[in-house]
């Protein structure tokens, strides 16, 4: 299949703004948090545990970590967790969700370039209000002629959202950083994927495969990558020649 998508989905974190490394930082200070208490080891492997456990009742998001925080920090503390220790780990998650849009580099122009060229849609899971502020702050909601905020990124969302669009799935293209999220979901419904690495990924993001997907799956280190890619396809692709 040629890469010629009439319909762009984008991710949002870590695709177009950053959002693992506000994470990751604030993983850094739990664990020193609970250094007391226990190594930093068992702090990640617990709090991951956590996540994992109350995935499918909190869903995703800064929200979703701090109660995990919360409760991973009476389990290992034994309940003996301080009223201020924990006043201190709602500070970090209220922190968390006031924390600036930082763009990645290459996204402002890249969507600036796609979108005279395709319609463009931001496909992105999590919190509804901590979506919705990112967007507003990135400055970029102008270029994307839909928004979808959905609870999980997988083969039925998608199908969903482009039936309700009226998109086939070979018409569709996701550029995203999350392998489990943005393209092994994307790649077996029959649609196509370019994956833009970001140097952080969750546990949870991580796949061992992809499903099969020739002349349909493409990797770039950057965003800036992606309208080169798109325009060295379109030279590539067949024209109808003039009837004269």
């Amino acid at each position: 299949m040629s890469l010629a998508p009439r319909v762009i989905g984008f991710d949002a974190d870590d695709t177009l703004w950053h959002n693992e490394n506000i994470f990751a930082a604030v993983h850094a200070r739990f664990q020193t948090l609970l250094s007391r208490y226990h190594d930093q080891e068992t702090v990640a492997k617990t709090q991951f545990a956590t996540e994992m456990r109350n995935l499918e009742l909190y869903g995703y998001g800064v929200k979703a970590f701090t109660l995990c925080a919360i409760e991973t920090a009476i389990e290992l503390s034994n309940g003996k967790i301080a009223a201020d220790e924990i006043r201190e780990l709602l500070r970090l998650g209220r922190e968390m969700l006031a924390h600036p849009v930082e763009l990645l580099e290459g996204a402002e122009s890249t969507l600036a370039w796609l979108f005279p060229r395709h319609t463009l849609l931001l496909i992105t899971k999590g919190d509804l209000r901590d979506q919705e502020r990112k967007l507003e702050k990135s400055g970029l909601g102008s270029r994307f002629s839909g928004v979808e905020i959905v609870s999980e990124k997988d083969e039925a969302a998608y199908r969903r959202i482009l039936s309700r669009r009226g998109v086939e799935p070979r018409e569709f293209l996701m550029i995203g950083n999350s392998l489990r999220s943005d393209i092994a979901p994307v790649l077996a419904i029959g649609a196509s994927a370019i994956h833009v690495p970001y140097p952080l990924t969750w546990a949870h993001e991580h796949v061992e495969n992809l499903p099969e997907s020739p002349g349909r799956f493409w990797a770039v280190k950057s965003l800036r990558e992606v309208p080169a890619l798109l325009s060295a396809a379109d030279d590539r692709a067949p024209r109808a020649e003039a009837s004269g």
